[in-house]
């Protein structure tokens, strides 16, 4: 559903209203940069008061703990909204038929490989081994109880979603807001007066994240200036290999993945990337999946992919299908994990897997989503925000590989449901291929 008292801000994502990137207002506010830029300054201040002046560093740690508790605060009710808003959109499986359900079994099968990519990757090199932010030593031991797979399974479900709501179980919230969300989709057209105040809850909670976002150079220059007093300027070269490591990442994600889909579709693999270059460089140099919305979908119509199934499959797979994000958030959690000393078991790393793969769907266009969705998820893991906060000062570095490789992913996906469908027109790609290269020629 789509806001009509809201601002142009392009097409909607999963059915709900999309805000202006980063939260903020299309229009500049005078000669205040950007909060991207912001960010980047407070990093580098807090870079330089951390190693110069390690004591007073440590006497601001409190203005990161405030604004780590205001992400925390908008985390239950920014979820529910928008994950039922957006299933509740495209949950109907009468109403989208065939080219849905495909849709979403592609999204969630590329999806899956990015975790597990992420995942292997941030096991095999541990980039966050060797400097230890403080854990509770409760959270250790909760973290270090053997749980069996009953356990687990049981965890899943809620007893009480306002007790989730206040324990801050983030799972359990998703799961109610799945089952929630699907109902909505059931009773049809009883159901929107819900959809109505749930789009307008949803409204508002981005509203409120942007607030929240404008804290974040302070946020983060207290949390970086922190942790360098007490660490050192070694942390640096840690987040440094986290960069790599997620760059290696999508590199290997768009070759293994995104190839063998291509061949497996029938599709030259180059021909591909060629075509989407420019959306692909557009998502790359702003950090913006919107912007290169409108330049994807005309690129794989002429590419040979019906408009119908550009026009669904596109705007759905920016909530549903986030492969470079995805494969960050696995890389980051863990990575947080091992910063703060805390082993996660094959198992739990199987639940945190499961958790992403839920709290990831339908906050797209949450300024910030990234960050929304991983201190949701080393929340439900009691491992220490502090972590989120200092990657939050790389994340414009982080914030254009992944979204680059989104837009790719997403165009990807249009091609394998035409494909699947049988309406892919093979003669249109050879021909926009063929033109392709003799301009370049």
């Amino acid at each position: 559903m789509i806001r009509t008292d809201a601002p142009d801000t392009g097409p909607p994502k999963g059915g709900h209203y999309v805000p202006p990137p980063e939260g903020g207002s299309h229009v500049r506010r005078g000669w205040l940069p950007g909060v991207t830029t912001q960010i980047f300054i407070g990093l580098v201040l807090g870079i330089l008061i951390g190693d110069f002046a390690p004591a007073f560093s440590q006497q601001i740690r409190p203005l990161a703990d405030a604004f780590l508790r205001l992400i925390r605060m908008i985390l239950a009710p920014l979820l529910f909204s928008t994950l039922v808003i957006g299933i509740a959109g495209t949950g109907d499986l009468k109403a989208t038929g065939r080219i849905g359900l495909k849709a979403i079994i592609y999204f969630e099968v590329a999806t899956t490989i990015a975790l597990f990519i992420g995942l292997a990757l941030v096991n095999i090199f541990q980039p966050g081994a060797g400097v230890t932010l403080q854990a509770d030593t409760k959270t250790l031991g909760a973290l270090a109880a053997p749980q069996t797979g009953w356990d687990i399974f049981l965890h899943l479900f809620p007893t009480s979603v306002i007790d989730s709501m206040a324990r801050g179980d983030i799972l359990q919230v998703v799961v109610f807001s799945t089952f929630f969300g699907v109902a909505l989709a059931a009773i049809g057209p009883r159901a929107k007066p819900v959809i109505e105040m749930l789009d307008s809850t949803a409204l508002a909670m981005f509203k409120v994240t942007g607030y929240v976002m404008l804290f974040a150079p302070i946020g983060v220059f207290a949390a970086i200036a922190a942790t360098v007093g007490g660490k050192g300027l070694g942390i640096l070269f840690t987040l440094g290999k986290l960069v790599a490591i997620m760059y290696v990442g999508l590199a290997i994600f768009v070759l293994l993945v995104v190839g063998g889909v291509s061949l497996i579709v029938r599709v030259p693999f180059v021909s591909f990337v060629k075509a989407i270059r420019e959306p692909f460089l557009i998502a790359f140099s702003t950090a913006s999946s919107e912007a290169a919305l409108p330049k994807s979908m005309e690129i794989m119509e002429r590419f040979g992919v019906p408009k119908h199934i550009v026009s669904f499959v596109l705007p759905t797979g920016y909530s549903f299908n986030l492969d470079g994000t995805t494969l960050y958030l696995s890389l980051a959690t863990v990575f947080v994990a091992q910063l703060a000393g805390v082993h996660l078991s094959p198992g739990r790393q199987i639940v945190m897997m499961l958790t992403l793969m839920l709290t990831s769907k339908g906050v797209a266009g949450v300024p910030r989503a990234a960050l929304v969705v991983l201190t949701a998820t080393i929340t439900q893991f009691d491992l220490p925000l502090e972590g989120a906060a200092i990657l939050l000062g790389i994340d414009q570095i982080l914030d254009m590989g992944r979204t680059s490789v989104n837009v790719m992913g997403n165009c990807l996906a249009t091609v394998v449901v035409a494909r699947w469908e049988g309406v892919f027109d093979d003669a249109r790609m050879r021909a926009f291929t063929a033109g392709e290269s003799a301009r370049a020629a």
